[in-house]
């Protein structure tokens, strides 16, 4: 399948926060492909968003087996997002119990802060931070509970993965990776939000009755906006997420988030975000961040290409590119200071390409540079 114009404006105009009900009921009239936007849909993580709007539109025009597919999706999420949440209040509980300081991000939080249904998003992990003095003891808690890594045993991921800062867990019945942080971003990166900035600042959210520490205000906003630009906004639901948030913040302090971002090496991350909210969404620009974007035409030229992107292709045809994560980065000396690091430490493909005893890893930052070397020349011949 190829994407459609039709097919992913009708998701810009469902999922934005005040869906234009109205363009909807025009593009349905005209016809569109079921396939393309249930897939689209799909890929972009904003089924709940179009089901919204067309259950808005009380179905009018929708051609039937799309409404049968959504309403499928409808049931079956709903039942997963109570059993992730019902998760998350256990965890929550364990990690209070053994006097562990944790934060939930994303997730049914998330949902419940931006949209007030646990269902209302789609979501597919539980994201728990803790300060990093704890994560071991984190770990701990979730071995207890019958979670395990995947990703190698401790010796491992200490040497290929602990630079991520973050490990996923996993239990055979529990239909969600826990990914345990301890940071919002890999060393090697600025990100707008500093994660001990944020044990102060805390908010309770209430699901099923439950409080959960999590994000708001202004960090909520860094956080969005660094978790998107970080990951290049390859999706839809992502962009919805930070408009959601601005439109619920009206009195959002720009000028403190912008420095705030700037101080921590990523104001730009804050103004793609906006700028990607404009472009899909026609979300209002705070007039602080437009006239910032106007002395920083290289961020909306991104963003052009980033929305271009996404109206061409499925999430999951478009590439990562190498070193696409340094959009975070505001300075030069950053972004060379990143790319150094990067060269330089070794992750589990260094191993799987060359595997070697224990004793000798720490050999793999000197075969690292050579082995990403070969790999762009054979790219480059390859052409």
């Amino acid at each position: 399948m190829r994407v459609g114009s039709a097919e992913f404006d009708l998701l810009c105009l469902a999922a934005r926060p005040h869906p234009d009900l109205a363009k909807i009921h025009d593009r349905l009239r005209g016809g569109i492909d079921v396939d393309i936007v249930l897939e689209l849909a799909a890929q972009h993580g904003v089924r709940p968003n179009l089901l919204q709007a067309l259950s808005r539109l009380s179905w009018i025009h929708v051609p039937p087996l799309m409404r049968e597919a959504l309403v499928a999706f409808q049931h079956g999420h709903l039942l997963r997002a109570l059993a992730v949440s019902n998760e998350l209040i256990r965890l929550s509980a364990d990690f209070s119990e053994s006097g562990i300081d944790f934060a939930a991000f994303k997730g049914p939080v998330l949902a419940m802060q931006l949209y007030g249904d646990v269902a209302l998003r789609e979501y597919s992990d539980i994201d728990i931070i803790v300060p990093p003095a704890q994560a071991d003891r984190a770990e701990g808690v979730l071995s207890a509970q019958g979670y395990r890594n995947t990703q190698g045993d401790a010796a491992f991921r200490r040497a290929f993965l602990r630079h991520q800062r973050q490990y996923a867990f996993v239990r055979d019945d529990v239909d969600a990776a826990v990914d345990l942080h301890w940071d919002f971003s890999a060393e090697r990166l600025p990100f707008p939000l500093h994660a001990a900035d944020i044990w102060s600042a805390l908010q309770p959210v209430a699901i099923g009755g439950v409080d959960i520490p999590s994000l708001d205000g202004e960090e909520l906003v860094l956080l969005l906006a660094g978790h998107g630009t970080k990951e290049a906004w390859r999706s839809l639901g992502w962009v919805c997420d930070f408009a959601m948030l601005v439109e619920r913040l009206p009195d959002l302090d720009w000028p403190s988030i912008h420095a705030r971002a700037r101080r921590n090496g990523s104001a730009c991350s804050i103004l793609l975000a906006a700028a990607m909210a404009q472009q899909l969404l026609e979300q209002p620009v705070a007039p602080f961040v437009l006239a910032a974007l106007d002395r920083q035409p290289a961020v909306l030229a991104l963003a052009r290409e980033l929305a271009g992107r996404l109206r061409r292709a499925f999430p999951a045809d478009i590439e990562r590119a190498n070193l696409e994560d340094l959009m975070l980065c505001d300075r030069l000396g950053d972004r060379i200071l990143a790319s150094t690091k990067i060269a330089m430490t070794p992750t589990p493909s260094d191993y799987y390409a060359l595997p070697l005893p224990a004793a000798l890893w720490p050999t793999y930052r000197l075969t690292r540079p050579a082995r990403l070397a070969a790999g762009a020349v054979r790219r480059v011949l390859r052409r």
